[in-house]
């Protein structure tokens, strides 16, 4: 499949309940990063599925860790891997880019700060969550900004409401790198193995909707079948 950024390190093996049981009803689980190119592509089709899905069923914005963890700068190699596929987006989706970022040969493509920042914004306003994921994407990819920086993901938070002092002190907390590997667990848990992935799931049965970019055209009458049955 190549509408997809597949995960580094995936980890199927992993079997918990609790990672895997979203609750009693209808619930639709996205797996994502906000660092993902693809991800960035199907934004748009993501907020029309959050919108059908108010009032008929739980959204949830799952972080699954593209590359968590990354210590060194992208060498030559990795820089042009990933311009095609900022490229290959922007020509498939119309969604903006900053190619600048390519100048920068320093950038070190670490993915857990920003997931943990989305995981931060959910536990301070779990309604801001999917807003939190669309700002750091749309910081990233088309106004070129450092977001693995507490600063910027402090910026971001208020500008979408929160409060960047209550941000700042729980994203450096404990409790949020648990509970960020909760989320990258959780994603291997279901068998999630690239982003952008779409899940819907009720009473213990589940299936995937989406497995890479797909246009919400494409998914509509299949999720409003579902969401109405």
């Amino acid at each position: 499949m190549s509408d997809v950024c597949t995960i580094d390190g995936t980890d199927a093996s992993i079997s918990d309940k609790q990672a895997i049981d979203p609750g009693p009803g209808k619930h639709v689980l996205f797996f994502g990063d906000p660092m993902c190119s693809w991800c960035w592509g199907f934004e748009p089709e993501l907020q029309r599925l959050a919108g059908l899905s108010a009032g008929r069923a739980h959204f949830h914005v799952i972080m699954g860790g593209l590359r968590p963890g990354t210590r060194t700068p992208w060498d030559a190699p990795m820089r042009s891997y990933i311009r095609h596929h900022w490229e290959e987006v922007h020509a498939k989706t119309g969604q903006p880019f900053d190619f600048a970022r390519f100048n920068d040969s320093g950038f070190i493509y670490d993915t857990e700060p920003a997931c943990r920042a989305v995981i931060t914004a959910r536990h301070l306003n779990p309604q801001r969550a999917l807003a939190m994921y669309e700002a750091l994407q749309r910081a990233f990819y088309a106004d070129n900004k450092h977001i693995n920086s507490p600063d910027v993901l402090a910026e971001l938070a208020s500008q979408i409401g929160l409060d960047g002092g209550q941000f700042l002190s729980y994203f450096h907390a404990d409790d949020a790198r648990k509970q960020v590997a909760f989320d990258f667990k959780r994603t291997h848990a279901f068998g999630v193995q690239g982003f952008p992935s779409v899940l819907c799931a009720e009473d213990g049965q589940y299936a995937f909707l989406a497995l890479g970019y797909r246009t919400f055209a494409s998914m509509q009458d299949d999720f409003n079948s579902w969401l109405d049955a």
